[in-house]
């Protein structure tokens, strides 16, 4: 499988599944969420969701819960969606990089003031 292809599913599987949290989940604890990329492989069979949780670390540990119990309706949404054979696996992980960029932000300001 190309690797445009996989991009393409990927990102459209990233716009449709912040459709499908927006709109269709009720879960309270699944609001202050963003899907910032979906990696699938390239048989098409898992895919990554990477999110991002506004929140102390209980509140993000929560919305992973709330996305694990949902995962079978947000496949089947997705299915219905998409024009895919096969819906693949969802797994879900938290966006390590943007909280990586601001420490590093955060580092570079301190050396700067410190230098001053």
């Amino acid at each position: 499988m190309s690797n445009v292809r996989k991009e393409r599913v990927g990102e459209q599987m990233k716009q449709e599944l912040a459709d499908i949290v927006r709109r269709e989940l009720k879960d309270p604890r699944i609001e202050f969420l963003t899907i910032t990329d979906v990696e699938v492989t390239g048989d098409l069979q898992q895919a990554k969701v990477f999110i991002t949780v506004l929140g102390e670390k209980k509140e993000q540990e929560e919305t992973l819960q709330a996305l694990n119990k949902a995962k079978g309706f947000i496949r089947s949404e997705i299915g219905k969606r998409m024009t895919i054979r096969k819906v693949p696996e969802l797994e879900f992980h938290f966006d390590e990089s943007i909280d990586y960029g601001y420490r590093i932000e955060k580092l570079l300001k301190e050396i700067n003031e410190n230098e001053s």
